[in-house]
């Protein structure tokens, strides 16, 4: 299967095509704003020459393609935010790359990245199959920007029914190869147990579920397998967890120190969720099973990264 990987920069975009490089043989393009770090980046992990690496000004030119992996976006709140409204212009831009694509070969499978905050705000209790988006219409603030946008592109691929095309909604994920100074609760975590400072986060417990890479590896392929069909799944490890148990767990076990404050120090680029996970499991009609549970993936990235050690 030759695959085009759009946004190949992205931290989950290069952990799928480590997992590409270690599984299978599939011929993979990597397209890129920056196409001289995808291959400094080639070059560190030991794939110099592997795959052929293009900016976006070539895509579709002469190439065929069996499916399309749309990864273009921001990593962490911080871009988030400072994105700001452009974040519908470039979201846009690269999809209609893609789908221009589709148009002319109906038979290329299309794997867009979305994210859980296309359902929007309302995450005081996990969403599930029954689940509706929750956009607050006329009070739109910065921080709903980024679902809108994802929102937006899944109503769009919605609409192009006769085509394959599949968005994975993303809630949290997790590998050795995060960007420690990302600002998500997680990424505090491990810089002050690296550190060996105090950790300051408020008090609230919320829950998160990080998808491990060979999960998201495995959910990849199980979509690239099946029969082609326009759908939408949403991403989930074995087992969720809430930060109480989190805290604990990483201070019984790697020395962890904290203290609960009353205003904390992350960026809430996207918004407040209480109960960021999915308990829709549509992705195991696509033979979806997930081998590590959250607090499974954060460990076995602390182990890899010796942190705490």
């Amino acid at each position: 299967m030759r695959i085009a990987i759009l946004g190949a920069t992205s931290q989950i975009a290069k952990d799928l095509v480590l997992s590409f490089a270690s599984q299978c043989q599939h011929e993979l393009m990597l397209y890129a704003r920056r196409p001289e770090a995808v291959m400094q980046w080639l070059a560190d992990v030991g794939l110099d020459g592997r795959y052929a690496i293009a900016n976006f000004a070539t895509f579709c030119m002469g190439e065929h393609f069996d499916a399309i992996m749309n990864f273009v976006g921001v990593g962490n709140p911080a871009q988030a935010a400072a994105m700001g409204a452009s974040i519908f212009d470039v979201t846009l831009q690269y999809d209609e790359l893609a789908l221009g694509y589709l148009r002319q070969h109906p038979d290329c499978r299309y794997i867009f990245l979305s994210s859980g905050a296309a359902y929007g705000a309302n995450f005081d209790a996990p969403v599930d199959v029954n689940s509706k988006a929750v956009v607050p219409i006329n009070n739109l603030q910065p921080q709903d920007w980024y679902g809108v946008a994802k929102l937006h592109a899944e109503c769009r691929h919605r609409s192009l029914a006769p085509l394959p095309i599949v968005d994975i909604r993303v809630f949290n994920y997790f590998s050795h190869t995060q960007d420690l100074d990302a600002r998500f609760l997680i990424t505090d975590i491990l810089r002050a147990i690296r550190d060996k400072t105090v950790l300051k986060t408020s008090s609230d417990n919320i829950v998160r579920d990080f998808i491990h890479p060979s999960d998201f590896y495995q959910l990849v392929v199980a979509i690239l397998n099946a029969p082609p069909i326009n759908a939408v799944v949403d991403a989930y490890s074995k087992a969720p967890i809430d930060k109480a148990t989190l805290l604990v767990a990483m201070q019984e076990n790697f020395g962890l120190r904290y203290e609960f404050v009353e205003t904390g120090a992350g960026v809430n680029a996207t918004g407040g969720k209480l109960s960021y996970y999915s308990l829709n499991r549509v992705a195991a009609d696509f033979g979806y099973k997930p081998k590590y549970s959250a607090i499974e993936s954060i460990y076995s990235v602390l182990e890899l990264l010796s942190i705490g050690k």
